[in-house]
This record gives structure tokens, sequence and C-alpha cells, in this order.
């Protein structure tokens, strides 16, 4: 099979996307608007870039009325935000944080979720995620326009948090994760 994604419909694409990349990381950016609301949504479009500057990405997109996601707003405005890496146990109160809610809604309450302080940032992490990265917001890369266009926001990561018992010598225990 060959196909051309210019001849398709975007949400078409996506879905070959999906199911192309796997298994895809979730990120679980957490970010605070400059109102001072706290926000918590999971990203399958995740990555990280390099190690010197240590840099990750995470990427959305447009949603079909044309709006952005509210992480994306908030980095933009705050120009910072924290990964939490998603563990098996929280699988279920991540998936709450993926509603369509209001911006004015907290998803870490909605979850049942605590949010805590970073060190270096004012964004919160997930006190329950066993690794979070700090970041500092590096650029915002946007690709297309409108429904099923994109934005890419990369970011240095300042500070990890890590679980003790997932750190050995450097390297994370992924069985423990």
């Amino acid at each position: 099979m060959i196909i051309n994604p210019a001849e398709h419909p975007y949400s078409d694409v996506y879905k070959l996307l999906i199911g192309s990349i796997v298994p895809r990381p979730i990120g679980w950016i957490s970010s605070r608007s400059v109102d001072g609301v706290l926000n918590l949504a999971p990203y399958s479009f995740f990555s990280a870039v390099c190690s010197k500057p240590p840099i990750v990405l995470f990427s959305t997109v447009v949603r079909r009325d044309g709006s952005t996601k509210d992480s994306l707003e908030n980095v933009k405005a705050t120009k910072e935000f924290a990964v939490n890496i998603v563990s098996e146990e929280l699988v279920e109160r991540m998936n709450a944080t993926s509603a369509d809610v209001a911006p004015d809604v907290d998803e870490f309450a909605l979850a049942g979720l605590t949010p805590i302080p970073c060190d270096l940032i004012g964004a919160p992490r997930v006190k329950e995620a066993k690794i979070t990265m700090e970041c500092s917001l590096v650029n915002v890369v946007t690709f297309g326009e409108g429904p099923g266009s994109g934005a890419t926001a990369f970011g240095e990561v300042l500070r990890f948090h890590i679980e003790d018992s997932l750190f050995h010598n450097f390297r994370i225990d992924p069985d423990v994760l």
C-alpha cells in the first residue's frame, strides 16, 4: 500500500502516524497559566532531542474548532513546563487528564493528583510521578495552519526529579518504572 498524505484528510493521516509510531511515550505536561490555574495534559507526541544541552519536546495539534490546547498557551506565556513520566499505576489518572475541559479547570484536582512545587520553575509537578523534568522553553515551532496543524515546544531540562528506586548509575530501571 502506498499512501500520499496530501490526498487524505488529516484525521486519517493522524491514525496512520499513531498506529505506526509505537510504542509512543507519554509526556505528561504540567503548566500554570499566567492567572495561576494549574494544567496537566498527556501528549503522545513527546521525545528527547539531545543531551548537551538536555532538550525535550512535546507536540500538540490544533483542534477541529481551530483552538489550541491550554498547555501550549501556558507554556508560550510563562516560558516553562514540567514533563512528568507516566508509570503503569498512573495510567487511569493520566487518561482523566486528557479530558477536553475549560481553561479554568485544574486537571490535577480532576484526576485526584497532588501538585507540588518544582525547584526552579513556577509550573507544578505531579507528586505521584516517579520522574519529572523541569523545563525552560527554548522555542515553539509551528507547522501548517488550521485544524490538524501543530506546534512543537522545545524545552531545556533544568532539573530531574527521579524516584531513588529507579536510579542506578545514571540509568533508569524500566521494570521499576
